[in-house]
């Protein structure tokens, strides 16, 4: 008896341990986002050449996320000045955020949306409230959904409460909170993460009022927000502090990795910064440490793959009611062979007239044929470039040399070869 309640406790203890840790995986997977998309909004608000580090931030934001999986179409990049075009810029086309200049920034396949004074703080809050006039393409346009997680981005010259654009106008930190408002009313997002790197950055996350924002500052109210070093090359600092330490942060991030938010917070620790971010999370409902920072900046989704077509679902019966006849039973011929794609969609085949020597016609283009071997568009065979057409060869039937002149199409090759029948 004395044996039964020694181990009495012992086994409640047992017991209280297991369904608390069944109740915190529990909580866990309640914490888990149920986001189904991304999308970012970069916004460097600053003009003039000395501000030149501001650009390089937003471009280097823009190059992680795109690293990370949000495509072009779910990224808004609004830049104030164009550095990569600017006359003092001694290597054109180019923007680095290092003094190694060891990656350029704005690379060649960069997509602007709003560039020089398209940047305003009125087309900011139309982006994120979605109220854009009718003529304004998607591509400009902010999609999103009660399902998207959306980072938003901003750097430039601010204080206590506002964020300056173009130098002439400012944001206040309750307009931008009024704006997240209508967000969440219209059921634009899911959670949102705001990241502000200028001086007093956190004032613009202390009027924010709606559910799900994160929001982080590089530096508290009665701070400034430095830069990080300068190219000697072009006269001026290249990035700021707090924006590089996130990007080195960033660097080691894989769309698979299970690095958090509260890890970044972590890393970007005053004494690297030289200032105090600040963070606000009293309106986020998930602890910062448990979440991803691919939620934010990354768009990794789970997919399921199913091996049946459209053609292989069956059809429902269209009858609803009580006295429903019995269903139409499906009296296709089964088989367990695996469809192709060309049994589904079988192509047409084509009406050719071939010539023993020179060109070859059909209905839809001209392939040239140099010693009986056919040459598809594009091909180069002894130094000859046939693209699109008879381009760059001296046709043997009607004796035109068509090197150096553009290429044509079957309708002008018809009127060059009036005396062949091409039907």
């Amino acid at each position: 008896m004395a044996a039964k309640c020694v181990l009495l406790p012992v086994v409640i203890a047992l017991l209280f341990q297991s369904m608390s840790a069944k109740m915190e995986k529990s909580f866990d997977k309640f914490l888990k986002s149920d986001h189904t998309n991304n999308w970012a909004v970069l916004v460097c608000t600053s003009r003039f050449w000395f501000n030149y580090r501001h650009v390089a931030n937003v471009l280097s934001i823009y190059r992680s996320v795109k690293r990370l999986g949000i495509p072009d179409s779910h990224i808004i990049v609004m830049l104030a000045d164009d550095m990569a075009c600017n006359a003092r810029n001694p290597r054109p086309g180019t923007v680095f955020n290092n003094a190694n200049q060891h990656i350029n920034v704005y690379g060649d396949d960069i997509e602007v949306d709003y560039r020089g004074y398209e940047v305003t703080v009125e087309n900011f809050i139309r982006i994120l409230t979605g109220r854009l006039p009718s003529s304004v393409p998607r591509s400009k346009r902010l999609l999103s959904d009660e399902r998207s997680n959306i980072l938003v981005y901003m750097t430039g010259h601010g204080g206590d409460g506002f964020l300056k654009f173009q130098d002439s106008e400012e944001i206040t930190s309750i307009e931008l909170a009024d704006a997240f408002e209508q967000m969440w009313q219209k059921r634009r997002y899911n959670e949102v993460f705001l990241i502000v790197d200028t001086c007093q950055a956190y004032s613009m996350t202390q009027k924010l009022y709606s559910p799900n924002i994160l929001g982080v500052g590089s530096s508290l109210v009665g701070e400034d927000s430095l830069s990080h070093h300068e190219d000697p090359a072009i006269g001026v600092h290249v990035i700021d502090r707090y924006t590089y330490y996130v990007l080195q942060f960033l660097e080691g991030v894989t769309p698979n990795s299970k690095a958090t938010v509260g890890d970044l917070f972590s890393y970007t620790t005053p004494n690297l910064v030289i200032s105090t971010p600040g963070v606000r999370s009293d309106l986020f409902k998930r602890d910062p440490n448990k979440v991803l920072v691919t939620d934010f900046f990354g768009s990794v989704h789970s997919v399921e793959i199913s091996n049946s077509s459209a053609t292989d679902v069956k059809q429902e019966s269209l009858c609803r009611g009580d006295g429903c006849s019995a269903p139409v039973r499906d009296n296709r011929p089964k088989t367990a062979e695996k469809r192709v794609l060309r049994e589904q969609f079988p192509t047409t085949a084509r009406k050719e007239l071939v010539v023993d020597r020179g060109v070859k016609i059909t209905e839809r283009n001209v392939v040239v044929v140099v010693e009986r071997k056919e040459l598809e568009c594009g091909v180069r065979e002894g130094g000859m470039e046939i693209s699109g057409g008879v381009s760059g060869i001296c046709c043997s039937v009607c004796g035109i040399d068509w090197r150096g002149l553009p290429a044509i199409n079957l309708l002008q090759y018809r009127r060059r070869h009036k005396e062949i029948n091409v039907t």
